[in-house]
């Protein structure tokens, strides 16, 4: 039985359970940053990156 898992979920679990258990080390940030570089190529970058863009435009009308 071949078992096959994406490098996002992978990095993803991996950077969940640091933050839950307060692991984030250098080792951490990298994971992070791997995570990033591979949900930036998945279908899923747009809705994020629209998000994110969203939230910063909301940001200076909440003072």
């Amino acid at each position: 039985m071949v078992f096959s898992i994406s490098a996002v979920a992978l990095f993803g679990i991996v950077l969940a359970l640091m933050l839950r258990f307060r692991a984030v080390t250098a080792g951490g940030a990298i994971v992070a940053a791997l995570f990033g570089f591979f949900v930036a190529s998945t279908g899923i970058a747009p809705v994020v990156n629209s998000t994110i863009t969203d939230l910063l435009h909301a940001l200076p009308g909440l003072h």
